[in-house]
């Protein structure tokens, strides 16, 4: 949310997207360690991090990073990041109903 566009800050975010990346799919239980799939999913992110961007509801969106990034759970990856906000902002506007 505080993302600038600055180059700094655009290599910064596609160099976190390449380790992420490299990290789930070829060093994980996941053994998909492809170029095409590496590709895809460097592409995937940078995605979700520019919808990202756009979100305005920084409490939903600190609380999605703290659980996901920073907690016992590591899938600290921008296109978990930006459905678990997506979906988070979804639900704190409904209330039970019979």
């Amino acid at each position: 949310m505080d993302f600038t566009g600055s180059d700094a800050q655009k290599q910064e975010v596609i160099s976190y997207i390449k380790q992420r990346v490299k990290k789930e799919y070829c060093e994980g239980s996941l053994d998909l360690c492809q170029e095409t799939m590496l590709r895809m999913m460097e592409q995937e992110n940078l995605n979700a991090f520019k919808k990202a961007t756009q979100a305005n509801n920084r409490v939903i969106m600190d609380r999605v990073i703290k659980d996901y990034c920073q907690g016992g759970v590591d899938l600290c990856n921008y296109t978990t990041i930006l459905m678990m906000y997506q979906e988070n902002l979804k639900a704190s506007q409904k209330q039970l109903q019979w």
